[in-house]
Parts: structure tokens; sequence; C-alpha cells
């Protein structure tokens, strides 16, 4: 077992290279145009699910903040792949190697419950983990359309993106249809080349 002083500077350690988050890239742009990071998306789905807490009161908030905090953590290693781009063959596995990798400094307890989370936010087999997997498509799908996208962006690609994990609620379809809507409007505005 790591001494505290030790256990503290693995925790610095770990955090250093968790916060390339903050420059590692999506494919999506922000409302102003600019190049959206990895740790922007986990905030703002973050943010999203605070916002839709009370419609979800049978679910346990801070374990649902924990799975969208940790989901795309092992992106501080290998990037983003754009979910247009993804055909689910090596991502998660990428995924789950490069958290590995990311945790490896850390005390034996924390890396375990880091891959704990991120491993039942993966199997999508929990009511929390299929809430948070829905709400990271949505957050994805609005931030496509909030602002303007590379030329020649597929905006009606997002109708059907996302549906395994967001059509199976009432409360979720809600906030699909109008993000759909929006889809709609964005793909009017800028139709392809």
């Amino acid at each position: 077992m790591k001494s505290t002083d030790e256990r503290a500077a693995a925790i610095l350690d770990f955090m250093e290279n968790a916060c390339r988050l903050k420059d590692t890239h999506r494919s999506g742009r922000t409302p102003r145009g600019e190049p959206e990071s990895v740790a922007a998306h986990s905030w703002a789905v973050c943010l999203l699910a605070l916002l839709l807490e009370d419609d979800f009161p049978d679910v346990d908030f801070a374990g649902l903040a924990r799975l969208l905090i940790i989901h795309d953590l092992g992106e501080a290693i290998s990037g983003d792949i754009p979910a247009t781009e993804q055909d689910g063959s090596d991502k998660s596995a990428r995924e789950r190697a490069d958290l590995l990798t990311l945790a490896a400094p850390l005390p034996e307890d924390l890396r375990k419950r880091l891959l704990d989370i991120w491993d039942e936010y993966a199997s999508g087999e929990t009511e929390t983990a299929r809430l948070a997997k829905a709400l990271d498509k949505i957050e994805t799908m609005s931030s496509h359309v909030a602002g303007e996208q590379d030329v020649g962006f597929d905006y009606l690609w997002n109708l059907g993106y996302g549906r395994r994990w967001t059509d199976g609620d009432p409360r979720l379809l809600r906030i699909r249809r109008e993000v759909d809507r929006r889809t709609r409007a964005a793909a009017e505005r800028r139709p392809p080349p």
C-alpha cells in the first residue's frame, strides 16, 4: 500500500494526464465554431443530467454523474473516434485499454473503482448506465446542431443516432423529439453540398 504522500502524488499525476481531455478534440464544434473538447462534452452531458434529475427520481444521480464523468476518460490517451465514424468494432476495447493505461499510476483501489464505473457504463446493463448512454447521445446530437459544423456535415445523420438508448423511455423521447426537430432545422438551413 502506498503512503499517504505517495497516494497524493499518484492522484495528482493521474489528474495531470486525465486533464489531457481539455485538449482532446471531438469532431463537433462549439456554438462559436471552435473545436469541442472531450472535457467540454463530459461537462455538458453532466449538466444535462443535472437538469433532468427531477425527471428521473428513480435513478441514483451520484451514480449517474460518476458514469458520465468517467465514460470518455480513456480518450485522454488515443483521442476520440467521431460518432459518424464508429463501426462498433474496437472503440470500447481501445477506450478500456486506454483507461487502464491512464489509471496505471493510481493506487489499486482507485484504479478498480474507475474501471468498475467504466465497465458499468460500457455494458449498458443497469438503468443508470442506459440513461448515461442516452444522455451522452442526446448531448452529442445537441452539440451538432448548436453551432456551425464543418462543410459537408450530415446533420440528418443525427436522426438515427443513439436510438437504442433514447427510444425506450417517454421522458427521453420528449427531449429526443426536440433534438430531432432542431436537427431537421439545421439541415434545412445548410443542406449538404
